[in-house]
């Protein structure tokens, strides 16, 4: 059930906390930077979580006014979570917390999903040309477009794109720290390449070089 405990303290920190502080309140935050989410994309991100706990997460922070309700127009009309423009303002607290938590050791059999991955390379990319990829991931897709500098990340499906790429999560991270690993991932079957592959080589090395 939706909870409305509170830490009763007048500190910002504490009053924050009253509003994002609950369990998986922030990880579904986390699956709502890349964009709007529908509810199976969030509860599948977040395996760890039963239906009526994310449920009762996204109904909280709706209340509080950090994540919105919207139906998309048809033909799509399904109802997706986004987050609103006080809800953005935790994306560089969220990352923050990232990099922090990037020195703990992983827990055994941790779930790396495809949001945190995308994250990462949106985060640690610094392309040098201009390229626009389809990335399944997890039987998602995304549009990964980069630019000199600039990498960006949004669900869909992209116009025209040079490459299209069909992995899940834990390949394509292994692949962000060893580039070089990605002719055996092809050959083996854990990654399919379709368009321009030496853009792909340059999307993985970019990031490592970041």
């Amino acid at each position: 059930m939706p909870t409305s405990r509170s830490y009763g303290d007048a500190c910002t920190i504490a009053r924050a906390l009253d509003v994002v502080g609950e369990r998986w309140a922030l990880l579904v935050v986390r699956e709502l930077l890349l964009g709007p989410q529908r509810f199976s994309d969030v509860r599948r991100a977040l395996p760890g979580a039963s239906s009526n706990l994310v449920t009762d997460r996204l109904r909280e922070l709706a209340g509080h006014g950090v994540v919105a309700r919207r139906k998309l127009p048809p033909p799509a009309a399904s109802t997706v979570y986004e987050l609103t423009d006080w809800g953005r303002e935790l994306e560089p607290i969220v990352l923050a917390l990232g990099a922090w938590g990037g020195r703990l050791s992983l827990p055994p059999a941790a779930h790396l999903g495809t949001t945190s991955v995308l994250l990462f390379l949106r985060g640690f990319a610094r392309p040098r040309s201009t390229a626009c990829h389809r990335v399944e991931l997890d039987s998602r897709v995304w549009t990964v477009r980069t630019e000199p500098g600039r990498l960006t990340v949004e669900p869909g499906e992209p116009e025209a794109p040079d490459t299209t790429i069909r992995t899940d999560s834990p390949t394509l991270n292994a692949l962000l720290e060893v580039p070089s690993d990605l002719d055996a991932a092809i050959a083996d079957g854990r990654v399919t390449v379709d368009g321009d592959r030496k853009a792909v080589r340059r999307l993985l090395r970019e990031t490592l070089s970041a």
